[in-house]
């Protein structure tokens, strides 16, 4: 079994960037067909690649849910256990199939007040034409 350590250090993508490339743009049909073409082993490194890319977290999670949690933990250790549990969970699973992004909000209050300016030159002209016409 790789300790979580190993699978952190060696960082390499085990597929093809083509085909990671494709996996990211695929629908939720389109990705089971293409993660079935490929290993277990391979599939179970895929999954924890993309776990550890805040990005690829729904990826990750969707890989992961074709794996056993045998394999996870073979090449992940610990991260490969939590990785399992989280892709088998059913809210984590409807949010990877909309893509797993979050709605933007924007906020509606002013992001600062200002106090308003005061021009001393033009209160002091302001005090000399009202002495001259006084």
């Amino acid at each position: 079994m790789f300790s979580s350590r190993d699978a952190f250090e060696n960082d390499a993508c085990p597929v093809a960037d083509d085909l990671l490339g494709q996996m990211y743009r695929a629908n939720p049909n389109g990705l089971s067909l293409l993660v079935a073409n490929v290993s277990p082993d391979v599939r179970a490194r895929l999954a924890l690649f993309c776990y550890r890319r805040s990005h690829l977290h729904a990826l990750a999670l969707a890989i992961a849910s074709s794996c056993t949690e045998r394999e996870l933990i073979h090449f992940g250790g610990r991260v490969g256990s939590t990785l399992y549990a989280l892709s088998r969970q059913p809210a984590r699973a409807a949010a990877a199939s909309h893509g797993g992004r979050k709605p933007i909000t924007l906020s509606t209050k002013p992001l600062s007040t200002f106090a308003p300016l005061v021009d001393e030159e033009l209160d002091e002209q302001e005090d000399v034409t009202q002495t001259v016409t006084a």
